[in-house]
């Protein structure tokens, strides 16, 4: 499933999309940015409430697909800024944490 598949499907807030074709493979929950850095994986829908610029950076070492921002968080002006000067698939939704996990999961299972 790609990005811009699982955005409509979830109609989700799309602040960035620079690469709406990027394959989403996987998917991966968490707000602790070095725990996300050694555990997310290329290809994975990160779904998270931290919204800083630091996000950014562990976004393109993980390789993420994308960042989804959960609980109605909207992201500060400097990852913003980040994302669009990067290429980062930034994405948004008002869902909670565990529901948008959810929601994500049965989307690709559907995809299989």
């Amino acid at each position: 499933m790609t990005v811009k598949e699982l955005s409509a499907a979830l109609s989700l807030t799309e602040y960035s999309l620079p690469a709406p074709e990027a394959e989403v493979t996987g998917g991966y929950a968490g707000d602790l940015l070095s725990w996300v850095m050694g555990r997310a994986r290329a290809g994975d829908c990160w779904i998270t409430i931290m919204s800083n610029q630091n996000v950014a950076a562990v976004a393109v070492m993980a390789d993420v697909a994308c960042i989804l921002l959960s609980e109605g968080v909207k992201p500060d002006e400097a990852l913003l800024t980040k994302a669009r000067q990067q290429g980062i698939n930034l994405l948004g939704s008002g869902k909670g944490t565990f529901k948008l996990a959810h929601d994500v999961g049965e989307k690709m299972k559907k995809q299989e």
